[in-house]
């Protein structure tokens, strides 16, 4: 009979594979999406809805996922989630039309709904001062993204496209079975059977959740939408080829992914609200560099008129970009340490909620950098959207949380509460 500890660790590591292959599922179309495009002449609009239908159902579905767990236990969950998506994520290799790829992307969405059955699953099976690096540790299964973009291209060069979808199935299926014989159940972690979901639902009227809502829209949705847009952005963009693009997008998305579990671990030591504070800002600053579209201005000098460029250099842009990613990382992290902090018991509710607003996000934002790209024709306005989300961010969190504790030096870890109430400082 394995030991406790034994158990933790087999639920974690199995969880964390199982959501690295959902989300890597989750992300499919920010490759083999490039292909299609061409194949079907797709403007950069339709381009982005599809890319984002698959977000729309995994955000959707956050919630009601999160209910059922709390209920019915995360292990059952989510083995049924992972074997309902095999069959559509393998038909996608074979639809010809628009119409066809967009329902495919919807049932292959329910993936992600995998987030708030394995955050809650995984929270559960640890002792509070370690939830925050469990779940960042799960959290490290948005990696996904970049296994996507390192395995897809060269399958797409290999076989073609259509491969990919009917590869990315097989494997799904083989983590599905690899986790349900090597987890676990506890009936001690389910809410009790006289709990409604009526009464789950509860939390929706407190205002913190919807403020962490607003961050984890940033931090995740932002994190969803440049996952699944920046392949095509560094091709339109810099003029590379698929494998060498998507290569360097994953510089963006793999810290992203795996940081996730320091991000936990800085939660657990100094607090959701000080790393938060710190991820929005490093964001802002990120996000304005990236912002400056390409410039040419001409200056009158005592020699005559000077004409001067303003691009960014690829390395440099990239750089930006895994500064992003890493910030993200930790983002996603202290958002949910805040969450186990004040929501222990309806941890599966609340992650569902959150989970549901920042998905959203990520289903929201490719379309809209598809149609701000339609509209003005500048690249870089993508970034000058995620900009002004961080800002309300930032304004809120200050207005709620900052005016009222030092974040500046040691001294109190967080402020609970809407910012009315402080935990004592972490040792």
């Amino acid at each position: 009979m394995p030991s406790q500890r034994q158990k933790q660790f087999s639920v974690l590591v199995m969880s964390t594979a199982a959501f690295t292959m959902c989300f890597a599922a989750w992300m499919l179309f920010a490759v083999i999406g490039i292909p299609i495009k061409a194949q079907l002449g797709l403007n950069e609009t339709q381009f982005g809805l599809l890319a984002a239908t698959p977000v729309l159902t995994g955000s959707l579905v956050r919630l009601p996922l999160g209910l059922l767990t709390d209920k019915f236990g995360g292990r059952v969950v989510f083995f049924l989630l992972m074997l309902a998506t095999v069959v559509p994520i393998y038909l996608i290799g074979e639809a010809t039309q628009y119409w066809q790829f967009l329902v495919a992307g919807l049932f292959v969405g329910l993936v992600g709904g995998s987030f708030s059955v394995g955050i809650a699953y995984c929270a559960r099976w640890f002792e509070r001062k370690n939830q925050g690096f469990a779940m960042g540790v799960f959290g490290a299964g948005n990696s996904g993204a970049a296994l996507t973009k390192f395995v897809a291209p060269a399958l797409v060069v290999a076989y073609g496209w259509q491969f990919v979808p009917k590869a990315f199935a097989t494997a799904m299926l083989i983590i599905a079975i690899a986790f349900w014989f090597f987890t676990y159940d506890d009936p001690k972690h389910r809410v009790s059977s006289s709990v409604k979901f009526s009464d789950q639902l509860r939390v929706l009227k407190n205002p913190r959740v919807w403020k962490y809502c607003q961050y984890y829209s940033i931090v995740f949705g932002g994190y969803v939408a440049l996952a699944l847009w920046m392949t095509k952005y560094y091709v339109g963009e810099f003029g590379l080829g698929l494998e060498t693009a998507a290569l360097l997008a994953a510089c963006f998305s793999l810290p992203g992914g795996v940081l996730r579990a320091v991000g936990g671990w800085f939660s657990d030591r100094f607090g959701a609200h000080k790393v938060t504070w710190w991820v929005m800002w490093v964001s802002w600053v990120c996000l304005f560099l990236l912002s400056y579209p390409h410039t040419e201005f001409t200056v009158m000098t005592m020699a005559g008129p000077k004409t001067f460029a303003i691009h960014h250099n690829i390395w440099f842009f990239t750089v930006l970009m895994f500064t992003v990613g890493v910030a993200w990382a930790f983002g996603k992290a202290s958002v949910f340490k805040y969450i186990s902090d004040e929501f222990p018991h309806d941890i599966g509710a609340v992650s569902g909620i959150v989970g549901l607003v920042g998905g959203l996000g990520g289903f929201l934002l490719p379309i809209m950098f598809g149609a701000l790209l339609d509209l003005t024709g500048v690249r870089s306005s993508a970034f000058m959207l995620l900009y002004g989300v961080t800002w309300v961010s930032l304004i809120w969190m200050y207005w709620t949380e900052v005016r009222r504790t030092d974040v500046m030096h040691g001294g109190e870890a967080d402020v609970l509460h809407g910012g009315t109430a402080a935990v004592a400082a972490t040792k």
